[in-house]
């Protein structure tokens, strides 16, 4: 059986792409910092007939980082995918005139920094694997195409998420591993606010992380469809 781990799988999208992947047989290790949140999400996929774990794991928090890659390392089965989903602040009442820095450093250290250091922490796992993926789930929010005031904190933090996995593409590919950024689109999450229906986004971040082996890597994508960056 292929294992997934999806950081912020309590709710929203991490959790419905939980379902998804393990609607397709996959193990979900379910990421997630609160733990009352983390067994809660757990019982809801063993609930649907899901093999599911509940990981403590805090993106921000490099300890939990380390703990979470240590048990994997445990695992017969190893590590197949890594969806990068946690993310943290759409700041709309911001404008970048006038910031508010502590959301700012909050947003970069999760939203960027966070899935930077989860690869990195990840990818001996990854690289053991015979068709590993990573998928950084971003937004049309951080592209250069359609960058505005508005947002900053999440827009940045995006946009340095859509140049690593770029770096990551280039640096990875050497070793079979195809990573590529999915924006889910306006979805109806707490963070969202509204838009369509979550199953709709969780669709293309699940096309991204069960490519076939000669599928694109670098790339920007919604429903499974290129868009600029």
């Amino acid at each position: 059986m292929k294992t997934v781990l999806i950081t912020g799988a309590n709710r929203g999208l991490g959790l419905e792409v939980a379902h998804q992947m393990g609607a397709k047989g996959f193990h979900v290790l379910a990421g997630i910092r609160n733990a009352e949140a983390g067994r809660r999400a757990e019982a809801l996929l063993r609930g649907a007939g899901i093999t599911a774990d509940f990981i403590a794991l805090d993106v921000a928090a490099p300890e939990t980082i380390e703990a979470a890659a240590d048990m994997i390392a445990g695992m017969a089965g190893g590590l197949n995918v890594l969806i990068n989903n946690a993310a943290v602040h759409y700041d709309t009442h911001q404008r970048v005139g006038a910031p508010d820095f502590a959301i700012v450093e909050e947003a970069l250290a999760v939203n960027t920094v966070g899935a930077w250091r989860v690869t990195a922490a990840m990818l001996p796992h990854l690289r053991r694997s015979d068709a590993p993926r990573i998928v950084n789930v971003s937004s049309e929010s951080g592209a250069w195409s359609s960058m505005t005031g508005g947002t900053p904190a999440y827009s940045l933090s995006k946009l340095g998420l859509n140049g690593l996995t770029r770096m990551m593409a280039s640096a990875f590919r050497q070793d079979g591993i195809l990573v590529n950024a999915v924006c889910p689109g306006w979805t109806a999450t707490d963070m969202g606010g509204g838009g369509r229906p979550v199953p709709e986004g969780a669709r293309g971040i699940v096309w991204a992380a069960t490519l076939p082996d000669d599928g694109p890597t670098g790339g920007f994508f919604r429903d499974g469809k290129p868009i600029d960056w």
